[in-house]
């Protein structure tokens, strides 16, 4: 598995390659970028000038050249408005490229989503792909918008001042650049540590555990004060927390020196120029020149503090979204559900599995089904029960290929489910999981969602043959009534049944139950058994079901233990057996019977 996926470049090189998917606007951002670098100096190198311009007629300034002056003074004008210009020209360019690939890689990664078995989004959760396709990704439209513009610039800046530096007197500029590669140095002699890459691969993984444990903790706030518990008492968020703080804290104290000194020395670069510049001026013999250099090189070194922290802001910032970058890659190297090169079709649609064998995690021994063979035939309603960990939802999960089999086939009118297209197979197979997911749009709309095709009236018969009907007509708009808003917040049950409606809607003739009825009262079980009986002739039904009054009256019941089928026949011929099914039955009528009272035992 693994060696079939895809393999992208890390680091820096990912990003450019994702940058390049729109060249000419990157590479016109770059240049731009690199030229408002270049601008940016102007004022400094007018600023030269004036300074040359005052000390030469001092101290007798009513000679002063006033025009020259206003000329460098426009000039220092300028080159901030060519600077400002240039930036900004750059930023749209960049702004236009970070957009478009931003719509493209959410498309792509939507799309792989869409291509990769669904077995793998009931692993992962949905929490972690949408942390990804909302952060992740937009991390990278925040790199090519507003982070490489910088980047060129952070590194052009440095160049263009170290050549200004040596140009005006060399002397002067090797003393600055030796504060400069000093104040590096010790920056880099903890940052360069083979342990820095992976501390910060560590709080993001922390950080992601703890966002992840944040929502749970949010999402089950109710049961949390219900039972007047604190973050302390909810496990999962409070172990996050204190990773979380266990790595930051130390991590975040061990740069307490390195950077305390790296800010201090290139916040005093200065402090190299003075007695480089005493020495010059014992020995200089023209000292208005002398002191033109002096004074610009005292003046313009300070800027080098700013010009130097914006290149080690840049550097964090792209840090932090490469491990960004390689979550989403991780995902798109997932190998996609294989497709048959010559796909098939059937005109029946018994279901069978023959020796079907399945792990979830393949390096484990323990198999979720271990030699499972069962036939569910065309037009009747088969039946799996057993206790939890059994088998039961995995068989829901391969019978609409969610997985691929790890030995042994599962078949579709005597063809094989990976014989088929992903599309032709989701459009023979319906199936309502206990967990419902349902749109924030109209009922109608989510009932429709099983076909988008269907007839208002055929919507109508799906509600009311789910029993979703009566309460749907009692909310404020009735059908196109919008779910989550105006207060509108539906039972388990009924979101329950408007599942089990667009289920039925999509009249597929294979039909995929687990736990369809767990939270349907007494009442409503009964009606949505018979509208199962009345609406689903001549399907293939497979209904996964704890609770055994729901599955009494289904022509086959298959009954599993530790992945295996163990027993399989109707119910009356199960209780008869005195076998395993026959134990839980007895076990859930006395269940069924227990009442509370107030006498002690």
């Amino acid at each position: 598995m693994e060696d079939s996926k895809k393999a992208y470049k890390t680091g820096m090189p990912r990003l450019l390659e994702l940058a390049a998917t729109k060249k000419p606007l990157v590479i016109a951002s770059v240049i731009f970028s690199s030229l408002a670098a270049i601008a940016s100096f102007i004022p400094y190198i007018a600023i030269y000038f004036v300074i040359r311009e005052i000390l030469v007629v001092w101290p007798d300034f009513t000679s002063l050249n006033v025009s020259e002056l206003m000329k460098y003074a426009y000039m220092a004008l300028g080159g901030m408005a060519i600077n400002v210009l240039l930036y900004m020209t750059a930023l749209m360019c960049s702004h236009i490229a970070a957009f478009g690939t931003l719509y493209e890689l959410k498309i792509n990664f939507s799309s792989h989503l869409a291509k990769v078995p669904l077995g793998f989004h009931v692993m992962i959760g949905s929490g972690k792909l949408r942390k990804i396709t909302d952060e992740n990704i937009e991390k990278i439209e925040q790199f090519i918008a507003h982070q490489l513009p910088d980047i060129v610039a952070a590194f052009v800046a440095p160049v263009v001042m170290v050549i200004l530096l040596l140009v005006v007197d060399w002397r002067f500029g090797l003393a600055a650049i030796l504060g400069i590669i000093i104040a590096f140095a010790m920056q880099m002699l903890f940052y360069g540590k083979d342990g820095a890459k992976l501390m910060m691969a560590k709080y993001q993984t922390s950080l992601e555990n703890m966002n992840n444990a944040s929502v749970e903790y949010i999402r089950g706030i109710s049961v949390v004060k219900a039972y007047k518990q604190t973050v302390y008492s909810f496990q999962s968020l409070h172990k996050t927390i204190k990773e979380y703080t266990d790595m930051v804290i130390p991590y975040t104290l061990s740069w307490e020196n390195p950077m305390s000194m790296y800010t201090t020395l290139i916040n005093n670069i200065y402090l190299f120029i003075l007695p480089v510049g005493i020495l010059i001026g014992m020995y200089a013999f023209d000292y208005t020149k002398y002191a033109v250099t002096f004074i610009f090189y005292l003046i313009f070194v300070p800027s080098i503090a700013s010009i130097l922290m914006k290149v080690l802001y840049v550097n964090s910032d792209v840090t932090r979204i490469f491990n960004g970058v390689e979550a989403m890659d991780k995902i798109l190297a997932e190998p996609e559900l294989e497709q048959p090169k010559n796909p098939k079709t059937t005109s029946s649609f018994s279901v069978e599995f023959k020796d079907v064998e399945f792990s979830y995690k393949k390096e484990e021994d323990r198999k979720a089904l271990d030699k499972v063979n069962f036939q569910a035939n065309q037009g009747e309603v088969t039946a799996i029960v057993g206790p939890s960990g059994s088998g039961k939802s995995t068989i829901a999960h391969l019978t609409p290929r969610f997985f691929d089999v790890d030995c042994g086939k599962i078949l579709i009118g005597g063809v094989d489910v990976k014989d088929f297209t992903s599309s032709y197979l989701m459009e023979k197979v319906s199936f309502v999981f206990q967990d419902v997911f349902l749109f924030k749009q109209s009922i109608y709309d989510n009932i429709a969602m099983g076909n988008p095709k269907a007839t208002k009236e055929e919507i109508e018969n799906a509600a009311k043959a789910a029993q979703c009907h009566e309460f749907i007509e009692k909310l404020p708009d009735g059908y196109h009534t919008i779910i989550g808003t105006k207060g509108v917040h539906l039972s388990g049950g009924e979101q329950q049944r408007l599942a089990i409606a667009r289920a039925i809607v999509k009249n597929a003739p294979i039909v995929v139950l687990d736990e369809a009825t767990a939270f349907a009262d007494p009442e409503n079980e009964h009606l949505i058994q018979k509208a199962f009986e009345t609406l689903m002739k001549h399907k293939t039904v497979i209904i996964i079901a704890h609770r055994l009054s729901t599955v009494r009256n289904a022509n086959k019941i298959v009954v599993m233990d530790n992945g295996r089928v163990v027993e399989e026949g109707n119910h009356d011929e199960l209780v008869a057996k005195e076998g395993k099914y026959a134990t839980m039955w007895k076990t859930y009528n006395t269940t069924s019977s227990w009442v509370m009272n107030d006498k002690e035992v």
